[in-house]
């Protein structure tokens, strides 16, 4: 049985290991059963029912998903040289999480927070959220 979850963030979608930039923002929104990313431009990159995903987090903090068959390697942070969140994606957070209570528990740890922007953080609440959702996240 599945509880009723929402959450959404900025996360970023590494399409390359070598090349930052190709290391872009995307807003993922989970809601209503749904799991959904949309790229800096407003194009949706998936949205598929979240117990059709499956994935797992890595040891280093990146959230391996799984969807539609491709694998989409998602972490906390963009590098240097990656490009910022679109203001559209950062107007839509707002937005999502302006009729919804935020979410309780834990926040960062302080070294993550400090050093790591707190990616580690924002990528396992990912995985407790598709977790608590249906995903077949390990």
């Amino acid at each position: 049985m599945t509880h009723h979850v929402a959450h959404a963030s900025i996360v970023y979608w590494r399409r390359s290991i070598w090349n930052g930039t190709r290391c872009v923002p995307v807003l993922m929104t989970l809601d209503q059963g749904w799991l959904r990313a949309r790229d800096r431009a407003g194009a949706e990159v998936f949205a598929v029912p979240a117990g059709q995903v499956a994935g797992r987090l890595t040891r280093l903090g990146t959230l391996l998903l799984t969807v539609g068959g491709r694998r989409y390697a998602l972490v906390g942070r963009g590098a240097s040289v990656s490009p910022d969140p679109s203001p559209q994606q950062r107007r839509d957070l707002v937005d999502f999480w302006a009729h919804r209570s935020a979410p309780t528990g834990d926040g960062p740890g302080f070294l993550d927070q400090v050093f790591n922007g707190a990616a580690a953080f924002n990528t396992r609440s990912w995985h407790t959220a598709l977790a608590a959702g249906g995903a077949g996240v390990r």
